[in-house]
């Protein structure tokens, strides 16, 4: 009875230890980092200075296009405008694609000193809690801030 008694106290013992142990999870709202990270909307700027450009170059060429007299100019110039446009998009998808991940880096390089620091078992993106954890937005933006 004795070794029962002292194997259900080591038991007891050992649960709370480890529900002690346990941190939790933290959770960061992305949109709201995003819109309070200030690199972050600097990209977004440049991203959107870079498609404006490319709407510019459409508005320009399609003056242009109206402005030829024959259809073999017109047929010769669709064409190498086609071409044209799809190296300045496949350019603009490039740089769109970098400085997000760039983004992403930096705001996971974050998230992971915060989960330290907080000592959290991990952080997840709000839309994947349904209950429960830690709102660390907040402290995530300000860890954003003091990075470089």
């Amino acid at each position: 009875m004795k070794g029962i008694k002292l194997g259900l106290a080591a038991l007891v013992m050992m649960a709370v230890v480890g529900v002690a142990n346990a941190a939790g999870v933290g959770y960061i709202d992305y949109a709201k980092v995003i819109d309070n990270y200030d690199y972050a909307k600097q990209v977004t700027k440049e991203v959107d200075a870079k498609g404006l450009e490319m709407q510019q170059y459409l508005v320009d060429k399609e003056k242009e296009y109206k402005s030829l007299d024959t259809p073999l100019k017109k047929q010769t110039f669709e064409e190498k405008i086609s071409q044209e446009f799809k190296q300045k998009e496949a350019a603009y998808m490039a740089l769109k694609e970098k400085r997000e991940q760039e983004v992403y880096s930096k705001i996971r390089e974050a998230a992971k000193a915060v989960m330290v620091e907080q000592k959290l078992d991990a952080i997840m993106d709000v839309r994947g809690v349904f209950v429960g954890g830690v709102d660390v937005s907040d402290i995530v933006i300000s860890k954003l801030k003091t990075m470089k």
